[in-house]
């Protein structure tokens, strides 16, 4: 049997040990924390669970299809339950939008803040399926290795079709004038990595996603995605090693024969890196088997990194649902200050999870579980004064947004910035997203899943193809299994 090795247990590592192992390969998962999940990982801290990364599980399809592969199904390792209402949007105190479940109930909705717009709503998300349909059944399960994958003839029919040459802020406002509308489409896109102005509204498809697939909820918290992957990775025969990171790959020639670890060599046929992309070509590898120089890695446009408190509050709280964005400050401001001008932001928008609404599991009883992300730039300096500075002012307006004392009920709190992503997962500049989903870093202009210099290293994950979110990482993985396959095939052949 040939060996692989596959760096880091994120979803995208998982995914490609599935499929491999699933194929006949002898899959061994390196993992250089204590658990699985990567970025996706969990802790628990008096009574409290705190799921520590995703939080949104959107385009469930994605989901069905990974376990479908291997003949299981999503019930056989979680239960989901779709969430309704979907999330709760917070203009300012006592202007709150409930963006309901269902496309009948979102379009009484539409109508009641913008009259007419229902009709409007309706040819949003049918474009919206359309682009899902090429976008996520398709697309996306392209390695990224050759522009040819995009002159196919489906896609070149049907350019104009998905907007690829427009920004998903020109596009929405063709549809919709309320400002409240408006902001509650344009929110997807803030973590792919530009302003809605720069965005492809190619990216419309999410809002499809959103509205017409729902937003679920793994009982039990998102990590339980993560123990199901796992579980049926040991089911395929992977092992895992955890508490391993890899301290170097071997190369002789054009080929890795293996990996250090623990200052040990481990010999291995094939290499596929789930590591943070940056850190395993400009660390792990000899300078002259880097395919990208470290500047052509600062040129790069990342996604955001995001500051992070989880809280444990010691009484129920009004006002909040499982998901609650607050809108009350200067959208384009936020924008700018991540994307344009990099800097810490002068009034940011946030978000709040509070998983114990949905899942009493979560917290102690009559006791909260909050999970709050501010979205920042990358490659911040990152301290404990300004992470204590930011906590007191989102909850201040947490607070006066919601007419309750929050502060005061605090019995656990934790932070997280970019130092703990770089020291836990070796992530690029403390990022929270990987690389930017930009029209020039699209597809096969992103960083390439395959190593020219090193024929049996492959990539997977948020920093390349298809790019960042749960469902790329999924499919990334099966992507990097195939091409690893196909390499062997023609090897042996």
């Amino acid at each position: 049997m040939e060996r692989v090795a596959v760096i880091g247990s994120g979803f995208a590592g998982l995914s490609a040990a599935c499929f491999l192992a699933r194929d006949g390969f002898e899959v061994t998962v390196f993992e250089k924390n204590a658990q699985p999940g990567g970025r996706a990982s969990v802790f628990q801290a008096d009574g409290f669970t705190f799921d520590m990364g995703p939080s949104w599980y959107w385009m469930p399809d994605v989901f069905d299809q990974f376990f479908g592969e291997f003949g299981k199904k999503t019930a056989d390792y979680y239960t989901l339950e779709r969430l309704d209402p979907s999330y709760r949007i917070v203009y300012a105190a006592g202007d709150v939008l409930d963006v309901p479940a269902g496309v009948e109930a979102l379009c009484d909705m539409f109508e009641r803040v913008e009259p007419g717009s229902s009709r409007h709503l309706l040819r949003f998300l049918e474009e919206g399926k359309f682009k899902y349909n090429i976008g996520m059944r398709d697309l996306v399960y392209q390695p990224g290795l050759s522009v040819r994958e995009l002159l196919r003839a489906d896609v070149i029919k049907n350019t104009f079709r998905l907007h690829v040459f427009q920004s998903i802020s020109a596009y929405i406002r063709k549809f919709f004038r309320n400002p409240r509308l408006i902001q509650l489409l344009e929110f997807p896109v803030l973590f792919l990595g530009a302003s809605p102005e720069k965005i492809p509204a190619l990216y419309s498809l999410m809002n499809y996603a959103d509205m017409a697939l729902g937003t679920w909820y793994p009982q039990g918290g998102m990590y339980r995605i993560i123990e199901g992957m796992t579980a049926l990775a040991r089911e395929l025969g992977v092992r895992f090693a955890f508490n391993s990171p890899v301290e170097k790959l071997v190369v002789e020639g054009s080929e890795a024969t293996g990996v250090v670890v623990h200052g040990e060599f481990q010999a291995f046929d094939y290499i596929v890196a789930g590591a943070d992309y940056h850190h395993v070509e400009q660390h792990l590898l000899p300078p002259s088997h880097r395919q990208y120089s470290e500047a052509y890695w600062k040129k790069r446009v990342l996604a955001p990194s995001s500051l992070i408190y989880f809280l444990g509050i010691d009484k129920k709280l009004r006002g909040l649902l499982h998901h609650t964005l607050f809108f009350d400050e200067d959208f384009r401001l936020h924008a700018a200050e991540i994307y344009d001008r990099p800097q810490w932001p002068s009034a940011p928008q946030f978000y709040v999870s509070c998983t114990s609404q949905t899942d009493p599991t979560t917290a102690p009883a009559g006791c909260e579980n909050l999970f709050i992300l501010i979205p920042v730039a990358p490659g911040l300096t990152d301290t404990a004064s300004i992470r204590e500075h930011y906590l007191q002012r989102v909850l201040t307006r947490l607070e006066q947004l919601t007419g309750q004392s929050v502060r005061e009920h605090i019995v656990y709190q934790r932070s997280y910035a970019h130092q703990d992503f770089i020291q836990d997962y070796n992530a690029f500049k403390g990022n929270a997203y990987g690389l930017a989903n930009t029209l020039w870093q699209t597809a096969n202009l992103k960083p390439s899943m395959r190593n020219k210099k090193v024929r049996n290293l492959f990539y997977t994950g948020q920093l390349t193809v298809p790019g960042p979110g749960v469902p790329p990482a999924l499919i990334s993985g099966q992507v990097a299994a195939r091409e690893l396959i196909k390499t062997h095939q023609e090897f042996v052949h």
